[in-house]
């Protein structure tokens, strides 16, 4: 096949107008070197130096861009890599990830996440603050070759500095408005050309943005600590030994859901995250010549407990408790190897999880009404009157879910002059089991209607104490495959294609425990009750409410996808300008999705959506005319659409894919203005874009795209830089989450215009 008229066509890209992203540092934002590759090889014990280079599409930010751009945690990466929105709403816990068109609010994640190559099994940990970030990158696509389950939509790999590559102290102090404020000191020290060790702090305070109107206080303030211990040894110069120690604390209020009836937060009962977490990664590697080993262990530990006015309304209806204590411990080892023009990579990786959970529903006066006794009091055609024992009715549920996992991976990559192949392939097990027991304990009594006074005619007390286990298992197998060619260009350029499968793993809806088993308690009160005249029986003073198919909701199955790709990596003017180009295609099937049953139900569930496909396209641009310009952008559009999914009800075939972006914007200009000897300025002016968003299945409801503008002034002199920084400076009102709950309908709306000063102290060693 003659390809050179597709190479004519990528390099007319080059021409003096055009701009590309590159994932290296520049001037502008580091004073070093654009590109350290071997030092890269160091922390990636998987990908090979260059991503830029490799057949996938990747977003690469060093530690200076995050500091420009307060990228702190995951959610602030959102929208900066194309087609990749992260919403920030509820708390912490929610990490609700969406790439190409494809996501989950609950349960399991479509993008892995590691930090200093440990893997994060639980999404619901994703979100904390990070100090000292050394590099970020965001893969799109499938990467469930290399890091398995749950990486259909990517992977995002976080490395923080080193105490072997730095030595010195640190300090950031941060004030904004709100207020909020953070503080991180840390300390870098090498005790030995062979061992080295650094301490990190992290504290942050927020007193939040919104307001609870039923007590006038607000509902998003937040107390965090984050702490980091790390060692690095290097007994001799082909074995390391590098170990991370982290804690995490968190204390929110929340939940700030506005009431779109009233149009303001507006609920009574309390509502919060506290999550305490500690993890611990062991990576040791060894280098034998043309071999390298390297072991990953990990061990993580999470303690949470949601608690939630579950209605959001000033009304006494009903509350939600999540206790959760969770253990978890990982093993993998890599293997690779390179002989000539072929390389290779094989692993082993297994884990085994446990999580004990506490998860209580209380319904209170006013739902005992409208779920339970207002169904036969209000119903003309029944001759009875029922009266509640007790004020609350306790749904108890208690779970422990044990999940384990092994795989077995391999690639090989083989270059044949210019082409580059590669394939690759994992097969996974999974065994997930859910051991539940429910309980509640209540008591009724009846009353005919007719009669002076109410003639009792059943007191009854209903006792449930439930309990069994569920059990699953999956089997995968997961290749992938890709091409690539080098272009005859000055910089390092390819054209690539790929194909790969995703799978994400499935599991168990917990939240729906208290509804099978309200309605349990349902049926066995119209059990009891006696045949009346007119009343059609028992089971039908339930009001019409029919009973859950709990076969068909307790459990979801695993979501599988297929991606092709083609895409273009184009460096020139000596690297100067760099342009990530991808279009993709993704056929997606089981896709899981998070849905409230029809009528007063409490609880939610995840479900399987007979068939989606999503397409797009997406492009990352950087150019760097001189030292001390830089201008960086980023574009990802996907239209995303269920081509089979039918609720039992409706059929939303053709309907965009709720919460998943049509859109996605992000672009930055910076200037580096050296005024003097020893005082340098860097102006940053960027903007974040992201829309539209559609909200529900008929697509109805949507969010239309929004932009918000930042800016930031940082004055840099020796170990001392000042920043001034603002963000959403044109006041933006948008929604970044919506959901309906008992027929209601709320909103999360954005944060306002924010704005602040960072002062950064780095005293190096001599």
């Amino acid at each position: 096949m003659d390809i050179r008229p597709l190479v004519f066509a990528i390099m007319g890209l080059c021409g003096p107008g055009a701009v590309c992203a590159a994932t290296a540092e520049t001037d502008v934002y580091n004073n070093d070197s654009v590109r350290v590759l071997d030092d890269v090889t160091v922390t990636a014990i998987k990908q090979n130096a260059d991503l830029s280079l490799q057949p996938l599409s990747a977003t690469v930010m060093n530690g200076v861009q995050a500091s420009v751009w307060h990228v702190n945690s995951v959610k602030r990466l959102s929208e900066i890599a194309p087609n990749f929105y992260i919403p920030d709403y509820g708390s912490r816990m929610t990490s609700s990830i969406y790439v190409r068109g494809i996501g989950a609010r609950m349960e399991q994640p479509v993008v892995g996440m590691s930090v200093d190559n440990m893997p994060y099994l639980n999404k619901d940990n994703y979100d904390f603050d990070i100090s000292d970030i050394e590099r970020i990158e965001v893969l799109r696509g499938p990467q469930t070759t290399l890091y398995g389950r749950n990486t259909m939509g990517g992977q995002i790999n976080i490395y923080t500095l080193r105490p072997m590559k730095y030595q010195g102290s640190r300090v950031l102090g941060q004030v904004g408005n709100g207020p909020d404020g953070r503080l991180a000191i840390s300390h870098y020290a090498k005790f030995s050309p062979r061992v080295a060790m650094a301490f990190i702090g992290d504290f942050h305070y927020s007193d939040g943005y919104y307001k609870n109107h039923y007590n006038a206080r607000k509902v998003d303030t937040e107390k965090a600590v984050s702490l980091r211990w790390r060692t690095q040894w290097n007994p001799s110069g082909n074995l390391s030994v590098d170990n991370v120690a982290a804690f995490s604390l968190s204390r929110q209020s929340g939940y700030p859901y506005e009431y779109m009836g009233s149009g303001v937060i507006n609920y009574n009962d309390t509502c919060f995250y506290r999550r305490n977490s500690y993890s611990d990664a062991l990576t040791v590697k060894w280098n034998a010549g043309g071999v390298t080993l390297s072991s990953i262990t990990g061990f993580q530990y999470l303690d949470d407990n949601m608690t939630l006015d579950q209605d959001f309304l000033p009304i006494d209806y009903f509350t939600l408790t999540q206790k959760r204590k969770e253990w978890s411990v990982s093993e993998e080892l890599v293997l690779r190897g390179a002989a000539g023009t072929y390389s290779w990579l094989a692993g082993l990786f297994a884990f085994y999880r446990h999580t004990d959970m506490d998860a209580p529903v209380t319904i209170k006066k006013d739902g005992i009404k409208q779920l339970i006794t207002d169904r036969v009091n209000t119903n003309d055609r029944i001759p009875i009157r029922l009266e509640w024992g007790e004020p609350e009715l306790f749904l108890g549920s208690d779970f422990k879910i044990p999940v384990w996992n092994v795989a077995l991976y391999h690639q090989s990559d083989l270059r044949l002059g210019d082409w580059n192949l590669s394939a690759g392939a994992r097969l996974d097990y999974e065994n997930t089991a859910l051991d539940y027991h429910s309980l509640c304990d209540a008591s009724f009594a009846a009353y005919m209607k007719s009669g002076v006074p109410p003639r009792p005619i059943l007191q009854k007390s209903i006792k449930i104490d439930d309990g069994g286990k569920l059990r699953q298992h999956f089997w995968e197998f997961m290749p992938k495959v890709a091409v690539s060619y080098d272009l005859p260009m000055e910089s390092g350029s390819s054209v690539y294609a790929s194909i790969g499968e995703g799978y994400k793993s499935g599991g168990y809806n917990t939240q729906m425990f208290s509804e099978v088993l309200q309605q349990r308690l349902m049926s066995q009160m119209m059990q009891s009750m006696p045949q009346m005249p007119g009343a059609g029986g028992g089971s039908n003073m339930a009001g019409g409410n029919a009973g859950i198919d709990v076969d068909n909701i307790i459990s979801y199955k695993p979501e599988r996808s297929w991606n092709y790709e083609l895409g273009a990596h184009i460096g020139c003017a000596d690297g100067r300008v760099m342009t990530d180009m991808a279009l993709f295609y993704i056929d997606c099937r089981d896709q899981q999705i998070t849905t409230f049953p029809d009528g007063n139900t409490t609880g939610r569930i995840t479900t399987n959506a007979g068939r989606t496909r999503s397409f797009g396209a997406e492009v990352q641009i950087r150019y760097n005319p001189s030292d001390r310009w830089a201008f960086t952008a980023s574009y990802g559009y996907t239209n995303a659409r269920f081509l089979r999914y039918t609720d039992g009800a409706d059929d939303w075939r053709g309907k965009y894919v709720p919460y998943a972006p049509a859109n996605t914007l992000f672009a930055s200009a910076s200037y580096h203005h050296p005024v003097s000897d020893r005082w340098t300025f860097l102006y940053d002016l960027n903007l974040r874009g992201v829309g539209r968003i559609y909200w529900n299945e008929s697509n109805t409801l949507s969010q239309p795209f929004y932009a918000q503008l930042g800016a930031s002034v940082s004055a840099k002199c020796s170990w001392l830089t000042i920043q001034g920084w603002v963000e959403n400076v044109t006041c933006t009102k948008f929604d970044t989450f919506y959901f309906e709950s008992m027929g209601n309908s709320f909103v999360q709306r954005g944060k306002p215009c924010r704005f602040g000063f960072t002062l950064r102290m780095n005293f190096d060693a001599e």
